[in-house]
């Protein structure tokens, strides 16, 4: 069969097994689509299908076949963290920045300093650390890892709870946005490579100037226009900021964050990010999946996963409650919104794809991280829902 033959039945899978999986098990209530294709990318790597069927995971997915998936996941990859930098609504953060400060500080910092623990105790064993990365570079990371909020996937399970318009809702929407700044923030610093500061500065620099220009030129434009040039100053970004040694998905963030999104109509924005979750981002998944590897032990991996998803959940509850008794919060709203900041899944795939590229991680810590992920974000849910059901039956009582 020819490669194009075979990549066709790669897209078949990719699109249809997720699908089967959510619509015939009805994983809806603590598995969204999102979530499934992600499980299902795992499932399809070379730790699950590649153990079970090695010949026709060889067939399949060859090098040529990778290669041409690697490229899509790339451009789906940089389009979701581009539009997840212009949802970012700073100018309500910085309004309310004192209850949002503080509560983004507890919900990072304390996460933060758990999964750098459960990282130092990583160490102490051989096959977690990449290759190139200094050990502080390394606890950094999986630190951040334990933090992270995805601020996107948090939108569309709280569209599904129906309190993503309520003044809960935009409360944490706050929260996230601003942890999503320091999340990038991090990773830069991650990703200095002194030898290349000089390229990096420059890169920072140039970029600078171009988002004074590009705001300026955009406010003067029609819509319409405003989405081609958008593309453009993404593909840019990307580049720019690879070459100097910073990653293109940190391009394709910081593109974004300068943007305002009161540029485009917000149901065009929402049905970009649908369709792009839609279309693309599955091949993503499943190229993530192809990287996942228990090479030092399913059980070892299994092990770290649930100190590393103990070290997030525990950090972020804890922090939150912190925060809640700072602020004097009414009683329930901590640990809701703890919950709902739990929410991982994609930022924290994207960034421990970044890690794995510039060889912070292995393989398996990579693929401890992705478990952890994906079980911090199944419980969000079915943790959620009653919660706030209570504290609708609270409210109602009182009235």
């Amino acid at each position: 069969m020819s490669t194009s033959e075979i990549f066709l039945i790669a897209m078949l899978i990719i699109f249809t097994a997720p699908y089967l999986i959510w619509r015939l098990g009805r994983t809806e209530y603590f598995a969204p689509p999102v979530v499934v294709q992600i499980i299902t990318g795992i499932l399809l790597g070379p730790g699950v299908l590649g153990t079970l069927f090695p010949d026709y995971y060889k067939f399949v997915f060859s090098a040529p076949v990778i290669l041409s998936l690697n490229a899509i996941a790339q451009w789906a990859v940089m389009l979701f963290v581009f539009i997840a930098g212009i949802e970012l609504d700073l100018k309500q953060a910085w309004t309310h920045r004192r209850e949002s400060g503080i509560t983004a500080g507890m919900a990072l910092g304390v996460p933060l300093l758990f999964g750098g623990a459960a990282a130092m105790g990583m160490l102490m064993f051989p096959g977690w650390i990449g290759a190139k990365a200094l050990t502080w570079q390394f606890v950094l990371g999986i630190g951040m890892a334990c933090a992270v909020t995805a601020l996107p996937i948090l939108i569309l399970l709280m569209e599904k709870l129906q309190i993503l318009r309520q003044p809960i809702g935009q409360r944490i929407l706050r929260y996230a946005s601003v942890d999503d700044i320091a999340i990038w923030g991090v990773l830069a610093l991650i990703l200095m490579d002194w030898e290349r500061v000089g390229k990096q500065v420059a890169f920072l620099v140039v970029f600078g100037v171009a988002s004074v220009v590009y705001r300026w030129l955009m406010a003067r434009i029609p819509e319409r226009d405003r989405w081609y040039c958008s593309l453009t100053w993404l593909a840019a970004c990307g580049l720019g900021a690879d070459w100097s040694g910073l990653h293109y998905m940190v391009g394709a963030f910081i593109a974004g964050a300068v943007m305002d999104s009161a540029w485009f109509d917000q149901k065009q924005m929402d049905w970009l990010r649908h369709n792009v979750l839609l279309v693309l981002m599955p091949v993503f998944f499943l190229s993530t999946g192809l990287r996942t590897n228990w090479q030092v032990g399913g059980a070892a991996v299994f092990i770290a996963a649930a100190v590393l998803l103990v070290a997030s959940v525990a950090g972020k509850l804890i922090g939150i409650h912190i925060a809640g008794k700072i602020l004097k919060w009414q009683p329930g709203e901590s640990s809701l919104v703890g919950w709902l900041l739990q929410t991982k899944a994609l930022i924290m795939i994207i960034f421990a794809n970044v890690l794995l590229d510039k060889a912070i991680i292995t393989n398996e810590s990579f693929t401890a991280l992705l478990v952890m992920a994906v079980a911090s974000t199944m419980l969000t849910v079915p943790i959620v829902s009653p919660k706030l059901a209570r504290m609708k039956e609270i409210v109602f009582r009182s009235k």
